[in-house]
This record gives C-alpha cells, structure tokens and sequence, in this order.
C-alpha cells in the first residue's frame, strides 16, 4: 500500500508539528482497493482540544460537578475553538459542531484536504475486522502532523482511519452446550440486589458499536420475565442509528443481552442506547456524548473492547480523559474486561488486558461460571474458562496506565520489566455462556454470556444503589477498594477463589481473573452507606 508509511517518519516540514500519539501501524492484512464512487468529496473526523486547565484527581474523586462547572473550567477554551475554527477554514475543512464541555470538534472534508491539513495519506483499503471477517475503510499509517498554530492546542485528530476498534465482548453458544441458564431476575437474587429497589428516577447509558434491537422482542422479553418494561431510547451518534441486523449472533445479539440484563434487574430506570460507528472517532464520541447527556446518566455501560496495544496512544488518552469527565460529573463506567483470556486474542504468548477496560476511570467487569443447586443457591462459582475456542474471562496489569492509589493495596502482580500497572478486572459476575443468560433477539430465545453480560449486570446494581442511597457513585473503586488488602476481599463481595484466565489463577482477595470478587448487593449497599 502506497501510504505515510512509505514517507520518513522522523521529518516533519517546516511550518508543521508532529501529533504525539498518533502513530499507526498497517491494520492487520490490509490491501487497497478501489474506493466507493463519490468517497473522496467528504471525510468526516473528531479533534479533541486540549483543556484550559489539567483535571485533578481530587475532582474526579470527590463530589460530583456541574457540566458547567467542569465546562468553565477544564473543558476548551473558546479561543482555541476559534483558532481551530479559523485555522481549518483556510484549509478548505468545516467545523460541523463544536462541543467546549467535552472538547470535541467534529469535522468534515475531502480526502484531499484533510490529508493536507493533518500530513497524512489516505487510502481505501480492506483488513481483518476485530471480531473476524473483512472490512473495508480509509485506511493511514504512520504519525500525524499539524499546521504549527495548532500545535499543543489539537491532542488528537480521530476518524481519519476508519477501521473498526473494537469487538463486542459477547459469546452465543449453541443449545446442546448449555448446561444451564439464568435470567436477569434470577441473578438479582442469586447476587442479592437489594431488596425496595429497582433504578426507578435512575438512567443507564448503553454504548453500541453496532448493531440494533426491535422493540417488538423488548415487549415479548419483559413480559416473560414477568418485570415492566423500561423506557429505552435510542441516540444517533456520528450518523449511526438503531438498526438491527437480523443476525443474532451478531452485534444485534450484544444490543440485545445489554438492553435485557440492565431493563431485567433495573426495569423503573431509563435506558438510552447511543449507537455509534464502530472506529475511535465513534467510541469516544459516542462515550462523550453519554457523559454530557442531560440528565446525567448515573451509569455507562461498555461491552465493546480491543487489546489496549491495538489503540493509538492519542485514541485512549482521549477515551481515558472522556471517562474521567464522566466520573467528575457523577457518572459509574461499567467495561466488560474481554472474551478472550489473557492473552486477549493476541498472538505474541504475552499477557495483554482490553481497553477501555483498562482505563482506571471505569470499573473493569471480568466474568465467572455459575452453577446452582436445586433451590436455586450456589453451587459453585468459578472463573469462566471455557478452554480453546470456549472464551474466558479477560484480567491481567496494564501497560498503558499506571498502578493507581486505590488499588494499591491489593496484590496486583507486576507487569513487563516488573513495573506494577492498572489491574484488570475490578469486580465480576456470571458470563460462561454455559451457565449463561437467557435474551431475546430477533425473534428468537436463546443464550448468551460473555464478559459482556456483566458490564450491564454492574450498572443495573449502580442504578439500584444510587436510588437507595441518593448519591452518586461517580468513580466507584474509591468505595469498593476502601477496605480492601492483599489476601481478603472488602464487605460488599463473594470471593471467587478458584479457576485461571492463562496467564492468572484466582487466588483469596483480589486476582486478575475477577477482581474482589461477586457482589452481594444488600451487604455492598451497608458498605457504600457506611
């Protein structure tokens, strides 16, 4: 492929700056092919702004802040939106909307233009998809540079390469596999929801990447279950909508599983889906969105996800900073923490962890095997392994983000060259899809599991505790670690303390296979009073 990659990488022209982060490698098999008539005349993208002032901890910890507040004073500056504004004009590139409170441009151009303007070369190329098969997409390779005046103002320019950046955390089984299965109400039982709640005056935000459900099978779901159906909205972002695919085992599939477990065990709160491309403009766009809502979600659930080692550094940084608006404002981040073991569906032999699952402004969900005794109380409950080709839990240290406070005083194991870095997973549920959750999609019953399910399993229970305590959990690892130590799990959890993901085994206390543990709803909601 004839791209940036063929020009030099460590020279930048004169009158331009390199774009830290933004260096891209070839997406995986990609070729060129010849573009869609009329694909050219218009690219769109999302620039994120620096912000007028670096967020601090103490904020993204304590209180929760006004959306005004947090515009005044760490969102962009209207300046630098007017210099961008200016800047891109004069290059033939059009601002479609600008959002100060979450820092965001949205852009538009030809391939032509935008090329120019960011030192980039674009291609319509098709490559391995994430979650298989192939797609097509503009396709970059290499660093971004910027004209010099916006150097230090613009800290990513997303969306140029369209790629898919992540894969649904989800795992359909067939019948014959399933030895037993659970429905969204039996679970709020077995993990002790507590008892005079049900999210009523509460909203959780459900991010998509594709995919869509019909409200037909939401209907038939709720009643069977025997729990009244929550209100569901849908919200376009970057031009994506509701639009169900009649393929369950595809991403109508996650739609689904997400919209029935958080309706199931919290059917009185509002539920708005943001359906979104599946690139990281998208994702971060789509995450931004839901953040900023009005009314502010008091959740957001994730089950979308990709290696952390496959984003560009300016593409999770911009994620990372999207998720701690989210806390500063109130809001709880639930991330499934991947499908795929340690390994993550990398092929190197080393331990890798998903992001966002890996951010340390969200809580990382891993997954467990569930099996229950004939009056309905646990058997067992290990680490969902499900061996070659059968998915398990994702866990293990990060990379890209350091070790925080907070989880210090457990017993993260260090990561490559021994530095000790963000754990994953924080918390757990259900998600063998053997012992797996029983949805309704397109038309059709059926189960599915997968570290997917316990993302929206966490924000149904943060809904449910935020109405029973009035206050939001915004980042809820400062509550759930509190009393926490190497060796125990804190009040609030079950112990899960056997079965491995690969490279980790379960172990008493925090591990990087399900974190501290199951919930016990009714002692955690004691706790967070407390």
């Amino acid at each position: 492929m004839t791209n940036s990659s063929d020009q030099p990488t460590n020279v930048t022209p004169a009158g331009r700056a390199p774009l830290p982060g933004s260096e891209r490698p070839p997406a995986a098999a990609a070729q060129s092919v010849q573009p869609p008539a009329g694909a050219e005349a218009r690219i769109e993208a999302t620039l994120v702004l620096r912000r007028r002032a670096e967020l601090p901890e103490s904020v993204v910890r304590g209180a929760p802040i006004s959306r005004d507040e947090l515009t005044e004073k760490y969102g962009a500056d209207p300046a630098d939106v007017q210099r961008v504004t200016a800047e891109l004009a004069g290059q033939g590139i059009e601002v479609l909307s600008a959002d100060p409170a979450s820092r965001r441009l949205r852009v538009a151009g030809t391939v032509e233009a935008l090329q120019t303007a960011f030192g980039t070369s674009l291609e319509w190329a098709e490559s391995e998809a994430p979650a298989g098969g192939r797609v097509a997409h503009w396709h970059r390779t290499g660093e971004l540079s910027l004209p010099e005046p916006l150097s230090g103002v613009v800290t990513a320019v997303l969306g140029l390469d369209s790629r898919p950046q992540a894969r649904a955390n989800f795992r359909a089984v067939l019948p014959h596999a399933v030895s037993s299965s659970y429905t969204p109400v039996q679970l709020g039982d077995v993990y002790n929801f507590p008892e005079g709640t049900d999210g009523s005056g509460r909203t959780v935000a459900i991010i998509e990447l594709g995919g869509g459900y019909e409200a037909s099978d939401l209907a038939t779901y709720f009643q069977n279950i025997g729990v009244p159906a929550p209100k569901v909205t849908a919200v376009g972002v970057d031009g994506a909508q509701n639009q169900p695919g009649g393929d369950p085992n595809g991403a109508d599939g996650e739609v689904a599983l997400d919209i029935e477990v958080v309706g199931g065990l919290a059917p009185g709160a509002s539920i708005v889906v943001y359906f979104a491309p599946n690139t990281d403009a998208g994702f971060v766009d789509a995450v931004a969105q839901a953040a900023h809502a009005t009314p502010t979600p008091d959740a957001i659930s994730i089950s979308w996800g990709q290696s952390e080692d496959q984003w560009t550094a300016q593409a999770r940084q911009s994620m990372d900073e999207a998720f701690a608006d989210a806390v500063a404002l109130g809001v709880t981040v639930t991330v499934a923490a991947g499908d795929d073991g340690s390994s993550d569906r990398q092929s190197d032999g080393k331990p890798h962890v998903d992001f966002p699952a890996s951010s340390p402004h969200v809580l990382a969900c891993g997954g467990t095997r569930l099996e229950l005794d004939s009056a309905g109380k646990v058997a067992a409950e290990t680490v969902w392994n499900g061996g070659s080709g059968g998915g398990a839990t994702g866990g293990g240290v990060s990379d890209a983000f350091e070790l925080p406070d907070w989880q210090q005083p457990v017993d993260v194991p260090g990561a490559a060259g021994g530095r000790s870095g963000r754990g994953v997973p924080d918390v757990a549920a259900v998600a063998d899809p053997a012992t797996g959750y029983q949805v309704r999609v397109d038309g059709k019953d059926t189960v599915i599991g997968g570290t997917s399910a316990v993302a929206p399993l966490w924000a149904a229970l943060v809904a449910r505790l935020v109405q029973a305590t009035g206050s939001p959990m915004g980042l809820a690892q400062r509550l759930l670690y509190a009393d926490a130590a190497k060796g125990t799990s804190p009040a609030g959890f079950r112990d899960i303390t056997s079965g491995k993901n690969g490279a980790y085994s379960a172990a008493p206390g925090w591990d990087a296979c399900t974190g501290l543990g199951v919930p016990d709803g009714d002692a955690l909601l004691k706790a967070v009073k407390g």
